[in-house]
């Protein structure tokens, strides 16, 4: 079963003095802003990729049938594409319940439109954690996230509406577009596997 991350969490605290603070969001905090916050920003951080590689067995599946949702990947010379939303430290404590399958807060700078910065937070989910699952051919992904559902909804849902998000901020990511893809075709699995390597080159438009 995957590790309970939220006491890990609220040990963490290098923003409990401050007014507000910067939290990164890269998955369904894109999307799904279901909390409080006072700005919300595109942002981008740095040495990082967007990966389906961590399992959801709380809110996207099951722990007999966990499905897969986004976790950040070191790349070097990579850019991950966000939103950033400027919170008080108090909203932190729903978002420790809501990140708790194996996630950790994690320190990073973000980079804004603008050409400003500020050091914020991120939810990341490592390797070492217990609800990893890492690697695995698009099509076994792809057909991993059709199945899936949990208390949350579809697994389908959570890849199509990040698709969509991503795209109404002018990116287009072949990881994600690649799975949105063939979970469409998820019932036609003659159609699925194109022979193409994965591209994942990120293509800002």
């Amino acid at each position: 079963m995957a590790l309970d991350t939220t006491a890990l969490n609220r040990r963490m605290t290098h923003f409990d003095d401050h007014d507000d603070l910067w939290l990164f969001g890269y998955g369904s905090l894109i999307w799904k802003a279901d909390f409080p916050y006072l700005e919300r920003r595109p942002a981008r951080i740095h040495g990082w990729v967007r990966r389906f590689w961590q399992g959801s067995h709380d809110h996207r599946g099951t722990p007999e049938a966990p499905g897969r949702v986004a976790t950040l990947i070191a790349e070097e010379g990579a850019t991950c594409l966000g939103m950033a939303y400027r919170i008080t430290p108090e909203t932190l404590r729903p978002l420790d319940v809501r990140e708790k399958n194996g996630y950790l807060r994690e320190l990073t700078p973000l980079h804004f439109e603008d050409g400003t910065t500020a050091m914020g937070l991120t939810y990341l989910a490592t390797a070492d954690n217990a609800a990893f699952l890492g690697a695995a051919p698009l099509d076994d992904m792809a057909r991993q996230i059709a199945g899936a559902e949990g208390p949350s909804g579809p697994n389908r849902d959570y890849l199509l509406h990040l698709e969509t998000a991503l795209a109404e901020l002018g990116v287009t990511e072949t990881h994600v577009s690649e799975l949105a893809r063939r979970v469409r075709l998820a019932g036609e699995p003659d159609r699925c596997d194109t022979g193409r390597p994965e591209d994942d080159t990120l293509r800002v438009q």
